[in-house]
């Protein structure tokens, strides 16, 4: 009995270090990669570099207006990153805000100066009841 109370501890203490470190970017203004909410995505203008960093798959189910679809999961997700300019706010989100997490690490290691992590991602966008675009 002692055995399965020790595993289920384990799992549970990492199941919250797992959560924590998804969530570990600040929200400091001079931090490179800001963690942000909806009301700065949804207030966003047509010329930003907004990209959807999901599959393929999820962006045709419904997408952020003017996000690009950059596959995170692609072979080649560094370098079709590298064209955009690392001197631009550079806005990215996934589905719930782990490979957004992941990415921005990256960005920041390639000299982004400015990414803007939208935490909650498109779960928490299509919550809060937000525009969805979708391909037709």
């Amino acid at each position: 009995m002692k055995s399965i109370q020790y595993i289920l501890i384990l799992f549970l203490v990492a199941s919250i270090s797992s959560c924590n470190s998804q969530q570990k970017k600040t929200t400091d203004t001079n931090a490179v990669v800001q963690v942000v909410g909806i009301e700065v995505f949804e207030n966003l203008e047509d010329s930003v570099q907004l990209i959807d960093i999901r599959t393929p798959k999820e962006y045709n189910d419904g997408y952020i207006k003017n996000a690009i679809n950059i596959n995170f999961f692609d072979d080649d997700f560094m370098e079709q990153m590298s064209k955009l300019n690392k001197d631009e706010a550079l806005y990215i989100y996934c589905r719930s805000g782990g490979r957004s997490g992941s990415a921005s690490d990256k960005l920041e290691d390639a000299g982004f100066t400015k990414v803007y992590d939208l935490g909650v991602g498109m779960k928490g966008w299509r919550k809060k009841d937000k525009p969805v675009t979708q391909n037709k």
